[in-house]
């Protein structure tokens, strides 16, 4: 007998969520600030939508200022907004990431 889903079989809903998300932007979201660098330094797009979200969003809404200035840093656009409209700092206003709200404040003023 098989160990392998059938076609049927619900997806648990935690699958369901994380299914897509890039090494990279999971690397990101849990602030595995090495790991990132050493993607950045292999050549990984730092543009790159997960999600329909640019690591740099992964970064604000999770509150990871220091790799949200190493993206920055590497040529990640804070501008480019996510599949539904929304910019970098309106998920770190949801979220309350007062200190990734003030990196891409000084990214604002560079």
């Amino acid at each position: 007998m098989s160990n392998s889903l059938a076609p049927t079989d619900p997806v648990p809903e935690t699958e369901l969520a994380v299914s897509g998300l890039t090494p990279f932007c999971k690397a990101i979201m849990n602030g595995d600030a090495a790991t990132v660098e050493k993607m950045i330094q292999l050549g990984e797009d730092v543009n790159r939508k997960s999600l329909g979200k640019t690591p740099v969003i992964f970064a604000a809404r999770y509150n990871q200022p220091e790799i949200l200035k190493m993206l920055l840093e590497n040529g990640a656009d804070p501008t480019i907004r996510c599949d539904k409209g929304h910019s970098a700092m309106k998920y770190a206003e949801l979220s309350n990431a007062t200190e990734a709200m003030q990196v891409l404040r000084q990214a604002k003023k560079a």
